[in-house]
């Protein structure tokens, strides 16, 4: 008996995780006639549920939050150059005010 490790693909992966998680099967039938451990069936199973969030891409919150954090720092960096404007126009006020 060899104890050399099989890859198997993402798509067989994939294919006998969803047989298992949809009910189709049992990890123990998907076991059998996939000829694939039932321990390494629950790893992928485990592997794939914690990844789900990622099958929907697009923005997320954090997308969201960062695209939103840099467009404030934006405004920020703006309101800070008018600031200063104001600053030097009220001290040159003050100051031709004063003569």
């Amino acid at each position: 008996m060899s104890n050399k490790q099989r890859n198997y693909s993402s798509e067989f992966k994939a294919k006998v995780v969803l047989e298992v998680v949809s009910g189709q099967r049992s990890v123990s039938e998907a076991s059998r006639a996939h000829k694939v451990h039932s321990s390494v069936i629950n790893r992928w199973r485990n592997e794939f549920l914690k990844q789900a969030h990622l099958a929907f891409g697009g923005k997320g919150v954090g997308e969201d939050s960062a695209e939103r954090i840099a467009e404030l720092e934006r405004m920020i960096g703006r309101l800070t150059m008018e600031l200063a404007v104001a600053k030097k126009a009220s001290e040159l006020w003050s100051l031709s005010g004063s003569e």
